[in-house]
């Protein structure tokens, strides 16, 4: 990546490619840094909105991420990465993520992807974590999962990422520590192996 950016590096396509490519390696804060150059010459580009508050609730940086929603506050992938970053991150706000989540379930443009369905529906396992309702937690990650065959590989890691902290929040410690092992090994070097490792690593000991 360096080499091509210290040829390419101030043409913004270029940075874009270099902050997606960061970001699903598991690099979100040098994602975030070029996002950020990036946004301020393509301030309505979907890709960049997303790779915003995406890279920031990966990061724990759920005023960031609102920030940076406001750049498309309607675009549903938007509005899913908001979500995810209020339910987790620090600093967020869960009665509105539940919301989003809500609101989302009820958006024409969810059933367009099955990626937005899988993690949809993850989310609201974690609303229900947060409820400390197992029952529909598990319920939920059925459902998130009942395409996953047609997921990518770093897509299936993300959504065990989401599962896993879906898992802790209801209290399933050993059931979130062996989701977050199989999120690992789905695509080691994705964005969502990187987020299980470190939630796994912040579990209490066996």
């Amino acid at each position: 990546m360096a080499p091509l950016l210290g040829r390419f590096g101030t043409v913004t396509l270029v940075r874009k490619i270099a902050a997606e490519i960061l970001y699903a390696s598991g690099d979100p804060l040098s994602a975030a840094a070029l996002f950020e150059q990036v946004a301020k010459k393509l301030t309505a580009e979907r890709a960049v909105a997303v790779g915003l508050v995406a890279s920031y609730a990966a990061l724990n940086r759920a005023g960031d991420a609102r920030r940076s929603a406001a750049l498309l506050p309607h675009n549903i992938d938007v509005r899913l990465a908001l979500a995810w970053s209020e339910l987790v991150a620090l600093g967020g706000q869960p009665d509105r993520g539940a919301a989003l989540v809500a609101e989302i379930a009820k958006d024409p443009e969810l059933g367009d992807s099955a990626e937005r369905v899988a993690m949809q529906a993850a989310l609201d396992a974690i609303v229900s974590g947060r409820a400390g309702d197992s029952d529909a937690v598990r319920t939920k990650l059925r459902a998130a999962e009942t395409n996953a065959s047609q997921l990518r590989a770093g897509d299936r890691a993300f959504l065990g990422y989401l599962g896993g902290v879906a898992l802790r929040e209801a209290g399933l410690i050993e059931d979130a520590r062996a989701t977050f092992a199989l999120a690992m090994e789905a695509s080691p070097e994705s964005i969502g192996a990187a987020l299980a490792r470190r939630e796994r690593a912040n579990l209490r000991p066996l």
